[in-house]
């Protein structure tokens, strides 16, 4: 169990800001932190991993004190079992792949980890080159393995596929399912995307203006209402139209058009663009339009 007690002053565009998050992880679990810019999703990150100091706060990992600010200890950042994935890689211009990963190395370890990790990204035919040679794809791919040589207890992704085309965040989202589980992590994500929330998350936090204003599962946390023991399918509303007592809704779910007739009233209150969440229910679809945190700010 991992818990956190954090208050943070923030600045933001908007004016300064509050940061007041406490909230646990479970282990072994992917929990997302979902919420507008400015929220302070990123600062609840770099005060994990050590890199930021909160005004007051605690945070425990399995009995270890990483932070107390009213004992004054902080755990340093070298000590701290994090791996920290970040939006724009961050990887040493001047140095190859494998020279990247054997960067994070404890000192006097050997490098067969490196190797096993270069493999597993496939990065075999990458691990001489040089970042800058290396396609967005290919450098978070570098970024996630880089992360992964301490075997991390914590594994943190600040929004790591965001500058990515559709076809190579779906590769990369199922790359980061198969190593979270292989390597037993517990893992924070940071992601504006609903779809990659329902994909990736077993546990949803909504943080707006600095504090958690709903968690629990994606589809309870982000459907209007609750469904149980039915198909659900998270896509983007592409047409609605209305043709005698039916309504003809045109849906994108993944990389298909779904065509949907239903008879249900309330779809005069969404529109093409909104995101929604299908649901099989005795074979008739229901759609409801998904809670947007951009509409509500």
């Amino acid at each position: 169990m991992i818990e956190i007690n954090i208050q943070k002053k923030l600045q933001t565009a908007h004016g300064a800001m509050n940061l007041n998050a406490a909230f646990e992880l479970q282990e072994g679990k992917i929990t997302t932190i979902y919420g507008s810019s400015g929220a302070g999703k990123t600062t609840i990150l770099t005060i994990l991993a050590g890199l930021l100091t909160p005004e007051t706060g605690t945070i425990k990992v399995n009995n270890e004190i990483w932070l107390d600010t009213f004992n004054k200890k902080k755990l340093p950042i070298q000590k701290r079992s994090i791996g920290f994935v970040f939006q724009n890689y961050a990887l040493f211009p001047n140095m190859t792949v494998i020279d990247n990963l054997r960067y994070a190395l404890r000192k006097g370890e050997e490098d067969a980890f490196v190797r096993e990790l270069i493999t597993i990204m496939e990065l075999e035919q990458l691990q001489n080159r040089k970042p800058e040679t290396l396609s967005g794809g290919q450098k978070q791919r570098v970024a996630l393995a880089r992360a992964l040589v301490r075997r991390p207890k914590l594994l943190l992704l600040d929004e790591p596929l965001s500058a990515l085309d559709p076809q190579m965040r779906s590769k990369l989202q199922d790359l980061i399912l198969e190593v979270h589980h292989s390597f037993q992590l517990t893992t924070v994500l940071v992601s504006h995307d609903l779809a990659e929330v329902f994909k990736m998350s077993n546990w949803v936090m909504e943080l707006e203006n600095g504090k958690i204003t709903r968690q629990g599962k994606p589809e309870t946390v982000f459907a209007e209402h609750e469904a149980t023991d039915h198909v659900q399918l998270v896509g983007k509303l592409l047409s609605n139209a209305r043709k005698g007592k039916n309504n003809h809704l045109e849906i994108l779910i993944g990389k298909n058009v779904v065509k949907i007739v239903t008879s249900q009233q309330e779809h005069s209150l969404i529109s093409a663009g909104d995101e929604v969440v299908v649901v099989f229910q005795a074979l008739q679809p229901v759609v409801r339009k998904l809670v947007n945190l951009k509409e509500r700010n």
